[in-house]
C-alpha cells in the first residue's frame, strides 16, 4: 500500500511541477520562427508578472527591435512608440516609451547576463523598468546586479541571432527594424 501511495505522490509531484514549469514558458514569434523563453518568477516575480500581462494582452505584438548592437544585445518592448502598427509609432522615439502601467521597482538578482538572457531595460533610475527588455547575444557580466534578469531563451537562440543589427555608430539604432510578431504564454 505504501508503494502505491508513494507512486501516486511522485506522479502528482511530476504533473504539478510540469504545469508550474509550463506557466513560465513564453513563445516569442520572430520572422524566422518561434523562440521558447523560460521566465524566472522565483527571482523577479513582479517583472515576470508585468511581461506576462503585456505579452498575453498583445501589447508586444508588432513592437520593433529598435536598438540592436552586434555582440551585445537586441532591445525591444517600447509598447508606446515602438509598435509598428500603432498610430503612435515613431521609430525616432522608440526606446523612450513604455506602457501605461507604473514603473517597476528593481528586482536585481544573482543570475548572470549570459547569452540568451532576458533582462529589463531602464533609465538611470534603477526603479524605472516598465515594458522594455533586451536579449543578450553574448555574456555581459558588467550588467550583472545592475539590471533585472527575468528570463532566458531555452530554444531558438539562433533565431534571435538573425535579428537585424543596428548602426554601431548610432548606439545600435536600427533602420527598417525587425519586430516581434507575437509574444504569448505557451
Amino acid at each position: 500500500m505504501s508503494k502505491i501511495l508513494f507512486k501516486i505522490f511522485i506522479l502528482f509531484f511530476f504533473i504539478n511541477n510540469q504545469s508550474i514549469a509550463e506557466e513560465n514558458i513564453m513563445i516569442l514569434k520572430l520572422k524566422d520562427g518561434d523562440v521558447k523563453i523560460e521566465l524566472f518568477e522565483d527571482v523577479a516575480p513582479n517583472h515576470v508578472k508585468r511581461i506576462m500581462e503585456l505579452a498575453n494582452s498583445g501589447k508586444y505584438d508588432n513592437v520593433v527591435f529598435h536598438r540592436v548592437i552586434d555582440g551585445f544585445m537586441a532591445q525591444t518592448g517600447d509598447v508606446k512608440f515602438g509598435n509598428s502598427e500603432s498610430k503612435d509609432y515613431d521609430l525616432r522615439r522608440a526606446g523612450m516609451g513604455g506602457s501605461d502601467l507604473p514603473d517597476l521597482k528593481q528586482e536585481f538578482n544573482s543570475l548572470p547576463h549570459d547569452r540568451g538572457t532576458l533582462s529589463m531595460a531602464r533609465s538611470q533610475d534603477p526603479n524605472s523598468a516598465n515594458s522594455q527588455f533586451f536579449i543578450c547575444f553574448q555574456p555581459a557580466p558588467f550588467l550583472d546586479r545592475q539590471y533585472t534578469v527575468f528570463g532566458k531563451v531555452i530554444e531558438g537562440m539562433e533565431l534571435v541571432d538573425n535579428i537585424k543589427r543596428g548602426d554601431q555608430n548610432n548606439n545600435g539604432a536600427v533602420e527598417d527594424p525587425d519586430k516581434i510578431l507575437s509574444f504569448k504564454s505557451k
